[in-house]
């Protein structure tokens, strides 16, 4: 069965609100809303500005969770006070009520009995206190998983800091926070990120909602210190009920865009980190579809 994926070219934050109503969702309680603040240093990430409306119209609270390469890879988000105070750097705070999801644990860990290469995911205990959630994911490279969509938002997103070293480790260790570096083959990364992300999708099953936005299209993700910048134009933003076909109509799009000179840049990135098996393994996972329907907002 298709899934419904609705797209626009509008890149306005007003146009993020039409979208989200488009999807004909009220998201009920208490609502988590999963973003990407951006690591210090990157220049490519959607700031408070950009979400605004549609976190206001949500009434929703932003959840993040501390990361696991520390500052060996140039970041500060992997300890509790530093991470808090770059939320406050980029406004976050200031604007909305603010979760670090993790900053106290111990984690919450959900089993994933149908898991392909992971059997638990361990999460920021946080997550727990509400009761459903928004994905706002910006869509862009990244350099192990390919992409960043809608799937790594609720995968390595929602996972607390041992819960992402268990993901990029293909389930080796959540207490080696580089034990990606021998992890095994790279499809056994790309699944245990469909198995984390099916973990979340069906903890609120009926409740959750996404939003990919293809702006700043940079090879690299937003955790990057300092990203490289965008290599393809603007394309626009998609939104549905499936992050299964969300991710996968992002794909298309950029597949779609021949005439763009950064096109062959941003697929080799995606193509040789074998990006579109974790939207394979998703959908094996029956978390969602990979046939959508397409349906443009003026």
């Amino acid at each position: 069965m298709s899934s419904k994926v609705y797209f626009t070219k509008d890149l306005s934050p007003e146009k993020v609100v039409e979208l989200y109503r488009a999807l004909g969702i009220e998201l009920p309680g208490r609502v988590a809303v999963k973003l990407h603040s951006g690591e210090k240093g990157n220049q490519n990430f959607l700031g408070p500005s950009f979400w605004k409306p549609v976190i206001e119209e949500v009434k929703g609270t932003v959840v993040e969770c501390n990361t696991a390469y520390g500052d060996a890879y140039g970041g500060v988000r992997d300890h509790t006070g530093p991470h808090l105070k770059l939320l406050a750097d980029h406004g976050w705070s200031r604007y909305f009520n603010v979760d670090l999801m993790d900053a106290e644990g111990p984690d919450v860990v959900w089993e994933i009995p149908d898991g392909k290469v992971i059997k638990e995911n361990h999460l920021g205990k946080n997550i727990v206190n509400y009761d459903s959630m928004l994905v706002l994911a910006h869509f862009k490279g990244h350099p192990m998983g390919g992409y960043g969509g809608a799937l790594k938002q609720l995968s390595i997103g929602c996972a607390s800091a041992a819960g992402k070293a268990l993901i990029h480790s293909g389930g080796a260790s959540s207490s080696n926070i580089l034990a990606w570096k021998k992890h095994a083959a790279q499809d056994n990364f790309c699944e245990a990120m469909a198995d984390a992300a099916s973990s979340v999708v069906r903890h609120f099953s009926g409740k959750i909602a996404y939003i990919n936005v293809m702006k700043n299209l940079s090879v690299d993700c937003d955790c990057v210190a300092v990203a490289e910048d965008p290599c393809m134009k603007d394309i626009g933003m998609l939104a549905s009920l499936d992050p299964v076909a969300i991710d996968q109509a992002c794909i298309d799009l950029i597949y779609a865009a021949k005439d763009d000179p950064g096109q062959a840049r941003f697929l080799e990135r995606v193509e040789s980190r074998h990006g579109v098996h974790t939207i394979e393994a998703a959908a094996e996972l029956g978390i969602g579809s990979r046939s959508y329907e397409l349906i443009e907002k003026e």
